[in-house]
């Protein structure tokens, strides 16, 4: 995958052959299965004790934390994997690029149960660390050649936004959670617009070089380590105990929900996303649409795996509405966004994925009024629908071809 010579670094053609992941972006994925464990966890814990078990207000202000160091950590993930799909990731300065993301990320990790308190300051260093020092080293590496301004420009930009990181760490939590989300909105309106600055320009994200095979399988592996997750929270959790049928079959829903997931997204359209980046006619404006897809998609897996957490330790009492939320909003939103992939490779929605959603929505008021397993019961079932309307239009048919509108 491109070049390995001496010299400048050089973005690699997008018609190049595409390369596997490295080993080394594989292990910067684990760190993410560590991550994202925290994330459930620290969403748990907001919504298992008063008040945000019983109130809707407090459990939004949770989540909406919660989800804010999520979109962090995506932001992380996402500009070092679209670095190792336009560069080649066996030169020494991706791998340092890299090498500072995964440590950045594992620290981040570790900061996020106490984010908004005692390790605020260490969360939002290393996030800083991760953003700046990407675009810096690449801005060295490429010398003269015409994307060093991009890095320059995005450089400047986490330079600005990391001043409200930093700041927003030594500030009260309310302080704090307004500075962090300015900052993180700031950063991802920049980049759909193409790195503003003033007096540097701005660039067009449609001309930018991909290898999007290589991006494509990212995203992949991205969401199978997302998907990971919610199979480690529910052994996690249902290996504390204890073992009635209960917490049995709350335990046996989550991982038959987890098979659904993965078979839905598997279905033709999450094994071609590589054939329908390379032919697009703007690799990068499908490329920089699938991330927000695959976002969407994770969000919703982060969700389920929460629901399961809690349902698996209280699976015959009551679920407040929060917690049906987690059960039934969390497939919701992974058929949203799974309903956008499709279009994305297809040019098309089928209609199992919209309703399924309307089926879930409409269950959330009844389920209210009966125990967590039946509402975890009402997903999987729904789920499996969908895996079946799936199966049955691709019988018999010849595999479909992507047919992307981008």
């Amino acid at each position: 995958m491109g070049s390995r010579a001496a010299g400048h670094l050089e973005p690699v053609p997008a018609a190049a052959a595409p390369g596997r992941a490295t080993f080394l972006e594989l292990f910067f994925d684990l760190v993410y299965v560590f991550a994202l464990t925290r994330i459930s966890a620290r969403a748990f814990e907001d919504l298992s004790r008063e008040p945000a078990r019983d109130h809707a207000a407090a459990a939004i202000t949770g989540s909406g934390k919660t989800l804010l160091l999520l979109l962090a950590l995506w932001s992380v993930w996402q500009g070092t994997a679209w670095t190792t799909s336009r560069y080649d990731p066996y030169r020494a300065p991706l791998q340092v690029v890299v090498l500072t993301a995964l440590v950045s990320s594992m620290v981040m990790g570790v900061a996020i149960p106490r984010a908004f308190s005692a390790t605020s300051l260490m969360f939002a260093t290393a996030y800083v660390i991760a953003q700046v020092t990407r675009p810096v080293i690449l801005s060295i590496a490429l010398g003269a050649h015409p994307y060093r301004r991009l890095k320059v420009r995005m450089a400047v930009v986490f330079a600005v936004t990391g001043v409200l990181w930093i700041s927003g760490a030594l500030v009260s939590t309310n302080a704090q959670v307004v500075l962090w989300s300015v900052a993180l909105a700031a950063e991802y309106v920049a980049a759909r617009c193409g790195w503003p600055v003033p007096g540097l320009g701005r660039s067009t994200v449609s001309k930018w070089e991909i290898v999007g095979e290589h991006l494509a399988e990212r995203y992949q592996q991205f969401f199978l380590v997302a998907l990971g997750e919610t199979i480690l929270v529910a052994g996690f959790a249902y290996s504390k105990g204890p073992y009635g049928s209960g917490h049995m079959w709350a335990f046996a829903l989550a991982v038959a929900t987890s098979i659904m997931l993965w078979r839905i997204y598997v279905q033709r359209a999450g094994q071609i996303l590589a054939e329908a980046v390379q032919t697009a006619r703007h690799p990068a404006n499908i490329g920089r649409s699938a991330a927000d897809t695959h976002l969407i998609m994770v969000i919703g897996l982060a969700a389920t795996a929460i629901g399961y957490e809690l349902v698996i330790e209280h699976p015959l009492g009551h679920a407040p509405a929060p917690w049906v939320v987690m059960v039934l909003g969390g497939p919701a939103l992974f058929l949203t966004g799974r309903a956008r992939f499709e279009y994305e490779v297809f040019g098309r929605v089928s209609p199992s994925r919209w309703i399924a959603v309307g089926v879930l929505a409409a269950a959330a008021v009844p389920l209210l009024f009966l125990p967590g397993v039946v509402a975890t019961a009402a997903g999987t079932i729904v789920l499996g629908g969908v895996a079946v309307a799936d199966a049955r239009r691709a019988r018999g048919a010849p595999p479909e071809a992507a047919a992307t509108p981008f």
